[in-house]
């Protein structure tokens, strides 16, 4: 134990894929291990989440990290010389008692998710095991299904389009790395496309193609053709999904798509998104209704059943509490798992348990900022939520992760398993 003691914490500004900064946190244990993090942050966020702790004022456009940098140098990182890095759960009891918020607004989240992920990644070095390894437990995992997008919308392209991300699922593949070949077809298929139409821009935050489209809906009809275009059957080997982000658009009066200069009220935007289920091979949508939207939700996901994921991450901002009461609501039947939503790994690990107790699909994901940072890439796969969510199959700071699943997939050897088309089943059980 005494080499798993924490020995020093130190805290710096690094830079995120917008070229905003962030933080990163380093910890050192008694016996050599080292652990580094990186907090990523969201464009598109909901109201409940912990706070992103900024300096505000003019350098940097008030986007500065330096006091959230501080309080880790300083108010969290003396307090954490000479606990346990193995007591993930007690190591993250003391950061949630530092703040002493129920937003993390005096700390910052940011400073707190890079500690926490910074101490496992330290604790997994110390046990001398991969951080999907020492995350497992020795229980079996399996590599998780991608969900990836092709067209960046919202508040990831300048609203160019209401939909937030036009995303891909490839069903049919038989591996991880089948997966990803089958998604940069799909990828590829669509630039082609936009360049024949000249519509080729450029790519969203995530990495997507600028979604340069009369419609939303055109959008999808472009996706489709693109799976075609790739050689793949549009729902048998590549499905699509779609994360709404409909708080972006939401308000007192109503869902305002501005594409398209019209106004639909909870009901009306409803039976938009039904039509687009009938009409295209959608089997996940996210947040397909406002975060306080709690009846339009529980119809949403009446109305759909276990044929279509109806994914809660505004509505439920990785918060255990959240999923329960939306779990008894019925207003969603999967959860979207995000670290810095809630600030710990302890907090983030009772959610994705809170969503399988309910009988739910998790899905571990990125932020539209993010790094070279991998963690949540060893969170979906040891805590085998069974999906993971990182963006685009361009730009570094998605490759980063993706190329990280291929290597724990080739690390897996024979005895590697991909979650696949199963897991979107109601009747999928995680294996642990």
């Amino acid at each position: 134990m005494s080499e798993t003691r924490i020995s020093a914490v130190t805290g710096r500004r690094v830079w995120d894929s917008r070229g905003r900064p962030t933080v990163e946190a380093e910890v050192r244990l008694t016996g050599g291990a080292i652990g580094r993090a990186i907090a990523p942050a969201g464009a598109s966020r909901g109201s409940h989440e912990a706070v992103d702790l900024r300096d505000g004022g003019v350098l940097l456009g008030g986007l500065g990290v330096e006091q959230a940098v501080h309080n880790l140098r300083d108010a969290i990182g003396q307090q954490l010389l000479g606990l346990d890095a193995s007591d993930q759960a007690g190591v993250d009891a003391v950061l949630i008692a530092l703040d002493g918020t129920p937003n993390k607004k005096r700390l910052g989240a940011n400073a707190l998710i890079a500690v926490s992920m910074a101490v496992l990644h330290a604790a997994a070095q110390a046990a001398g095991l991969l951080l999907w390894q020492y995350l497992s437990g020795g229980k079996p995992v399996r590599l998780p299904l991608p969900e990836i997008q092709i067209f960046g919308g919202g508040a990831h392209a300048g609203r160019r389009v209401d939909i937030q991300d036009f995303m891909v699922m490839p069903v049919g593949a038989i591996s991880f790395d089948q997966a990803l070949v089958m998604t940069a077809e799909v990828y590829r298929a669509a630039g082609q496309l936009m360049a024949a139409d000249g519509r080729l821009a450029g790519v969203a935050d995530e990495g997507g193609w600028w979604p340069l489209f009369a419609s939303n809906e055109e959008a999808l009809s472009c996706l489709v053709q693109a799976i075609e275009n790739a050689g793949y059957t549009p729902g048998e080997q590549v499905a699509i999904a779609l994360d709404v982000a409909a708080s972006e658009f939401g308000s007192a009066a109503g869902y305002v798509l501005g594409l398209e200069h019209r106004q639909l009220d909870t009901d009306g935007l409803i039976e938009l998104l039904l039509g687009w289920i009938e009409r295209y091979p959608i089997v996940a949508v996210e947040d397909p209704l406002a975060e306080d939207d709690h009846d339009g939700m529980r119809r949403f996901t009446a109305a759909v059943g276990d044929r279509v994921q109806v994914i809660g991450d505004d509505y439920l901002v990785t918060d255990a509490r959240r999923i329960a009461q939306a779990a008894e609501r019925k207003s969603c039947n999967a959860a979207l798992i995000k670290p810095n939503q809630v600030g710990t790994i302890t907090e983030t690990q009772a959610a994705l348990e809170a969503a399988k107790a309910a009988g739910w699909r998790t899905i571990v994901s990125a932020r539209s900022g993010e790094s070279e940072d991998v963690t949540i890439v060893h969170l979906a796969t040891g805590w085998d939520a069974g999906q993971l969510k990182v963006g685009s199959i361009a730009r570094t700071e998605r490759t980063a992760k993706w190329n990280e699943a291929l290597r724990i997939e080739e690390a897996l050897g024979p005895a590697a398993r991909f979650a696949g088309r199963s897991v979107l089943s109601a009747a999928d059980r995680s294996l642990v």
